[in-house]
């Protein structure tokens, strides 16, 4: 079967003909994929960006971690039961053997590696994945919008660290998909949402068709001037991986607010701590969401699906995966979704 993988840590992937797993290994279940989407995790893997050094010792590795599918045959240990659900999964895989895990600490397992990272993912037509990660989806979610759970969990659990509620007015720094979701999000708590990006016309145009109102573009104007009219701000939510947009919008958080990142950052960020000690500031770091945050995210994707539809802007086969990534790096997608399966 054909699957887009890390062959070589530099630049570039390269499609491979793989062996469909005939069994999978005990505990685990084979699934045969029908969509993924492609994420910026993706897109720094690709670039080779650093952080994904520990990738190496997985090559060649496809990848691919956003995603939805049947369960087509399980592994020892596994219900037979299971064949036939229709699931998405959570990526984090844990070793179960470690102190941390044995003591009820998966997320901080010693041994935890990632679908489509430090293990084969699903940018390919089967992928194994363990039992335990997997999170059955109602018959009436489409499959491509359960595609898009694990990045709407990392806005859940972004929302959540950054104490979003009813009545606030919240700023979004960035208009990708996390961006649009973690906007979603706010708005259905409550609270009043501000999104900038820089050059992002057709993303905010999107955002725009959604209902909301305040968006700003740092090439037309200003941040800083832009921003002073909004502010200020209960809580700011960092999605934008930009590390100079930490220090320069930290003056239009109110005294005690939140400042959550939650973007990549190609490098530090300086901050004024001065300011941020006497305005009383926190400045907290989001990333994955806990278990039982996947099945509320699949309820919300459930209830909104043509709301989040929207925000699948590109459909491209997987033998076509490579114009995808080309699409996602010139800015021009919310979210690129990869229909791994034909349509009969």
């Amino acid at each position: 079967m054909l699957a887009l993988q890390k062959v070589r840590p530099e630049a570039g992937l390269e499609f491979r003909d793989v062996e469909i797993p005939s069994v999978p290994p005990e505990g685990e279940v084979l699934i045969r994929v029908e969509a993924a989407g492609i994420c910026g995790t993706d897109l720094h893997i690709a670039e080779w960006t650093p952080g994904y050094e520990s990738m190496q010792s997985a090559m060649p590795v496809t990848l691919g971690h956003e995603f939805s599918g049947f369960i087509n045959e399980v592994g020892a240990n596994v219900a037979r039961g299971l064949i036939g659900q229709r699931v998405t999964v959570r990526p984090s895989t844990t070793c179960g053997h470690c102190a941390a895990c044995l003591a009820g600490h998966d997320d901080d397992c010693s041994n935890r590696k990632g679908i489509g990272i430090g293990r084969s993912g699903a940018f390919t037509s089967f992928v194994c994945a363990p039992a335990r990660n997997c999170h059955f989806l109602p018959d009436s979610l489409d499959m491509e919008i359960a595609a898009l759970t694990e990045p709407m969990t990392v806005c859940l659990e972004a929302v959540n660290t950054a104490e979003v509620r009813e009545g606030q007015t919240i700023l979004v720094l960035g208009p990708g998909f996390i961006g649009q979701g973690i906007a979603i999000l706010a708005r259905s708590r409550g609270a009043k949402v501000v999104i900038a990006g820089r050059d992002d016309r057709p993303r905010l145009e999107l955002l725009r068709s959604l209902g909301f109102d305040f968006l700003i573009d740092g090439k037309e104007t200003p941040l800083d001037r832009a921003l002073s009219e909004y502010q200020p701000f209960d809580a700011i939510i960092e999605a934008a991986g930009v590390p100079a947009l930490v220090n320069a919008t930290l003056p239009f958080l109110k005294k005690r607010g939140i400042f959550t990142v939650v973007g990549i950052h190609p490098r530090p960020a300086e901050i004024n701590l001065t300011q941020l000690v006497r305005m009383h500031q926190q400045i907290r770091g989001s990333y994955r969401a806990s278990q039982q945050d996947w099945d509320a995210t699949i309820a919300f994707l459930n209830d909104h699906q043509d709301v989040m539809r929207k925000l699948i802007s590109h459909r491209f086969s997987l033998g076509s995966a490579l114009e995808g990534f080309s699409v996602s790096h010139q800015r021009l997608a919310s979210k690129v979704m990869l229909q791994i399966r034909e349509p009969s």
